[in-house]
């Protein structure tokens, strides 16, 4: 029997919602969010790295590799043709490959390479991000020879997890298998990443998932019931998928049509995300307002995951009335020192940090107060981060010194220290033994400390957040607004390339100003959300308990 739809391998780890509305006819015209400008950047430099990973492999493999013709004016039916004449004449690595469609599977889709042994083909991934990290267990074979059987148990790498990954594989497999062109014996996929120094090897069919249960076996899993959100949305019957907020919603291009909906109905998930909405909508909280009648200080009939359910309460009846932050403590409990120092850090996905950002205020210790960023104009990754990040700890060492010469207590702030601490460490580890490199251990000795103090922490702990922990929410409220109305993380990336030329950008250098604006701002709303934080305006908010 041939499925009435096709879909690719991205439908296993999408919303459930988004797969129904992606195949109803009655919202092909329905308004979209544009296009996140940070996603497609994100995109066209995944484009850019497969693209010198077939440079790089052409370079190998020289007349082996067969490129399977791609372009805007190349139709997917054509590249399905020319992929599956390829498979026949027994090529012995195609790219770009375009797998013949499963109609019975109501599969489609491609896959970055096809590497083939003596008895058919595996699928080989690129990607543009860590697939490993130092240790030992992965099995690897060399750029030069991308063949599984040429793969052996590498001592310097682990696998690092990229679920995403291994389903992507499992869903080519199971086009190869459909076709008849995939390879005997067990089912096997390799990937490529951001370093694409090795071929990273899965074994798809290992039980190395939760519970016991192998790659193959999860795909399948999805993949039916995300077959089944299609077919029902596609014969316009009763849809399989109700809205929900989750994580992923805030870059689809749904979330106008589904955050319509939620706020209609006043759905629970405006609230909780995730499996907590699941379980309230299970014993019939729906709504944010069914939950907020509930009383917080009793008992809940359902355990969540994310948060006590008495707070899920207060968060509802918060959401009513409109409101962003209710103190969960009577009273704020916030460290402070005599010297204070807040840090913020801007890097550049896994390639490096560029910018460490600091604003020293409290008593007077000959050191003039302010904000100063310790930056690095070269594209990443480079040496000269080792001379950024040396002169940044470098002067905060002394900083610390000198207030504890003249008898002052010291702290430093930031918020959500698993950014700061991840490139901490990491720049130790990476520029050991340079000048002015501090060693992992007095890296760990710092982030351990009552002097290293993480704001986000504070806040989780010590408010009710209706609309999100995140500095750009937190900090409005206390009083503080960005000087750039495109302030955020992501933008910042892409004034980050300009700023540089990296990938062959125009350069920019006026980004470079924006950079130091937009981090010299992040410090300055550390600092006033602490200064708000341990204020008398905290008797104005509201508590928990009062609501």
């Amino acid at each position: 029997m041939t499925s009435q739809v096709q879909l690719d391998a991205g439908v296993v780890t999408r919303c459930r919602r988004r797969v129904h509305l992606e195949n109803d006819p009655e919202m092909r015209d329905a308004p979209k969010a544009a296009p996140d400008p940070a996603s497609e950047q994100r995109k066209a430099d995944a484009a850019n790295h497969r693209r010198a990973v077939a440079d790089a492999l052409g370079r190998i493999v020289g007349s082996n590799l067969f490129e399977v013709p791609s372009g805007p004016d190349v139709r997917s039916a054509d590249r399905e043709r020319v992929t599956l004449a390829a498979m026949e004449m027994g090529a012995q690595y195609i790219w770009g490959a375009a797998l013949p469609r499963d109609p019975r599977g109501g599969r489609r889709g491609g896959i970055d390479l096809l590497v083939k042994d003596s008895t058919g083909y595996v699928p080989v991934l690129v990607v543009r991000h860590k697939i490993t990290d130092p240790g030992q267990g992965a099995r690897t074979s060399p750029l030069t020879m991308p063949l599984p059987d040429g793969s052996r148990t590498d001592p310097h790498r682990k696998v690092r997890p990229q679920p995403r990954d291994q389903l992507r594989l499992a869903h080519a497999q199971r086009q190869l298998q459909a076709a008849g062109y995939a390879r005997n014996g067990r089912a096997t996929g390799g990937v490529i990443g951001m370093d694409a120094d090795v071929v990273l090897w899965h074994d798809l069919e290992a039980p190395t998932w939760p519970g016991g249960r192998n790659a193959l076996a999860e795909y399948d899993a999805r993949f039916s019931d995300r077959l089944a959100v299609a077919l029902a949305a596609a014969n316009e019957n009763d849809p399989l998928a109700r809205p929900s907020r989750i994580v992923d919603c805030k870059t689809c291009p749904w979330w106008p049509t589904c955050d319509r909906d939620l706020k209609q109905g006043r759905d629970v998930s405006l609230v909780v995300r995730g499996e907590d909405a699941v379980a309230l909508r299970k014993i019939g909280l729906s709504t944010v307002d069914k939950l907020a009648e509930l009383d917080p200080s009793a008992e809940g009939p359902v355990q969540l995951v994310g948060m006590p359910f008495g707070d899920a309460v207060v968060l509802a009846r918060a959401w009513l009335r409109d409101l962003t932050l209710v103190r969960r403590v009577p009273e704020m409990n916030v460290p402070r020192a005599d010297v204070e120092v807040d840090v913020d850090m801007e890097s550049f996905g896994d390639l490096g940090a560029y910018m460490w950002g600091c604003l020293l205020s409290g008593k007077d210790i000959d050191e003039e107060h302010g904000y100063r960023a310790f930056v690095t104009w070269d594209a990443l990754p480079c040496d000269d981060e080792a001379r950024s990040f040396a002169e940044f700890w470098t002067w905060l060492t002394g900083i610390r010194l000198r207030a504890k010469a003249r008898g002052l207590s010291f702290r430093a702030y930031c918020y959500n220290e698993l950014a700061e601490n991840r490139w901490l460490l990491a720049s130790a580890e990476r520029f050991a033994g340079k000048p002015g490199i501090p060693t992992v251990a007095q890296i760990k000795e710092f982030i351990g400390s009552d002097s290293w103090v993480d704001l986000f922490g504070i806040v989780r702990e010590q408010f009710l957040c209706a609309h999100g922990k995140g500095l750009k929410v937190i900090a409005p409220a206390a009083g503080f607004s960005w000087r750039d109305p495109e302030a955020g993380g992501e933008n910042s990336m892409r004034w980050y390339r300009s700023a540089v030329g990296m990938n062959g950008d125009e350069l920019d250098v006026d980004q470079r100003q924006r950079l130091l604006w937009y981090n010299e701002d992040d410090v300055r709303a550390t600092h006033r959300l602490r200064e708000w934080m341990t204020s008398d305006a905290m008797t104005r908010l509201p508590f928990a308990g009062d609501l």
